[in-house]
């Protein structure tokens, strides 16, 4: 025990020192550099959000429906691929209305391959985030906290699989707040982004396939039902898969208080 309290002095101390060093002429400079990424991402946001604020919605859906699928039809691949930076973009400056994206990629390049671009494009763009805010705030954060943090940062990082897979496939977590916690916690970059590539597919596949469908709800005059993620035949299923990721980490606790 008196171990584990002068590890977590001699952190706290690190963690001083470095708050010290960043305080001074060289130090603020540092810091400004490490935050250029992420105050790019979120002045980039802030001018998506003025100009394209009201474009992501069902309205705009269905009164560009003609014009997107005569864009889908002029180049396929790069209709495709645009989807793709589109997506990316918003998932890295948290756009809100990411989901009329998903339904739109449903809509234009059907329920198989919309699904698989979205999910593309939202790990390209988690990927972005994830790397400028680990850069701009995790070091910062990490040397003012002190060692409570090292230790809890240590924990996630044992069992960080079973974490991101959790938070990916409970679709309770707000997108951004996902993104954004592992940069803080650290979970290792590659481990982030498969376990985002995988964990985002069930969910995301489910609203390409309501996306599919757009085009009968267009002629119909009616909207689509994004409360469907929610329903106990989809929600349990996802919420047992979260469930399921975590059992590795229970095991490993149960084996060491075992031990």
């Amino acid at each position: 025990m008196a171990i584990e309290d002068d590890a977590a002095a001699d952190g706290a101390r690190g963690g001083a020192a470095e708050g010290r060093s960043a305080d001074r002429p060289g130090g603020r400079a540092a810091r400004l550099r490490r935050l250029a990424p992420l105050a790019a991402l979120a002045l980039a946001g802030a001018a998506a959000f003025w100009a394209f604020g009201d474009v992501l919605s069902f309205e705009a859906l269905e009164r560009n429906r003609a014009a997107l699928i005569a864009w889908r039809d002029a180049s396929y691949p790069l209709a495709a691929l645009g989807f793709v930076a589109v997506y990316a973009l918003a998932v890295a400056v948290s756009l809100p209305g990411a989901i009329w994206l998903t339904l739109g990629g449903g809509f234009l390049f059907g329920a198989l391959a919309g699904g698989a671009l979205t999910v593309i494009g939202a790990t390209l763009g988690a990927a972005a985030i994830f790397l400028a805010a680990r850069t701009g705030l995790g070091d910062m954060l990490r040397a003012r906290a002190g060692g409570w943090l090292a230790r809890f940062e240590s924990g996630v990082r044992e069992n960080a699989v079973s974490f991101m897979l959790a938070m990916r496939l409970a679709p309770v977590v707000p997108f951004f707040v996902a993104n954004l916690a592992p940069a803080f916690l650290g979970v290792p970059f590659v481990t982030y982004l498969w376990t985002t590539f995988v964990g985002i597919m069930p969910a995301t596949f489910i609203y390409a396939s309501v996306g599919a469908g757009l085009g009968e709800l267009f002629a119909l005059g009616e909207r689509p039902d994004l409360g469907v993620i929610f329903r106990p035949a989809v929600l349990g299923p996802l919420l047992g898969l979260a469930a399921l990721s975590l059992l590795p980490a229970l095991a490993r606790r149960i084996r060491r208080k075992g031990g």
